[in-house]
């Protein structure tokens, strides 16, 4: 039995090897942990993972996104599609520097769920009114997306306002 879970996992290495060049282009969050769901006689079990992504054009906020992963022999080869459920909380986590003006609406992070169709996607959203970050997650299928979906907001002090690109 053992030795069947190892094979699985050598097998997974191996393709996590070779698709490493499409693996790099997609961000990737920094993990914070994991819970287990469900236990998987062969290969990794189901979990909920949580993983914070910086935003990268706004120093001092943090987006914490907790997302479903599925196990067994497909979840631990990447071949599995993972549910297309997600929850983020972004917060400010240091003092909020803007170093260059920001889109009105834009893509931040992006995360593959599937090896070919599934994404996961985080846009940064501002409103100026209230001077605040809206963060919205998603995911995206090549034909039919899901309408699940997330969103949380980080207010900046009025003292900094958010530069907007014209």
């Amino acid at each position: 039995m053992m030795n069947i879970r190892c094979r699985a996992l050598a097998a997974a290495g191996l393709l996590a090897s070779a698709l490493m060049p499409c693996a790099a282009l997609a961000a990737s969050g920094e993990r914070i942990g994991t819970v287990d769901t469900a236990f998987q006689w062969i290969g990794r079990d189901h979990d909920i993972i949580v993983e914070a992504y910086d935003d990268p054009g706004v120093q001092g906020v943090t987006c914490y996104v907790s997302r479903a992963r599925i196990g067994g022999v497909k979840g631990t080869l990447g071949l599995a599609e993972d549910r297309a459920e997600a929850s983020i909380a972004c917060r400010q986590v240091g003092a909020i520097r803007i170093p260059q003006p920001l889109r009105k609406q834009e893509e931040v992070f992006s995360e593959r769920m599937s090896i070919l169709f599934k994404r996961l996607r985080i846009v940064r959203m501002v409103d100026p009114a209230r001077n605040t970050l809206v963060y919205l997650t998603y995911s995206e299928k090549l034909i039919d997306g899901s309408p699940q979906n997330s969103v949380t907001a980080v207010p900046v002090d009025r003292a900094t306002p958010i530069p907007l690109r014209k």
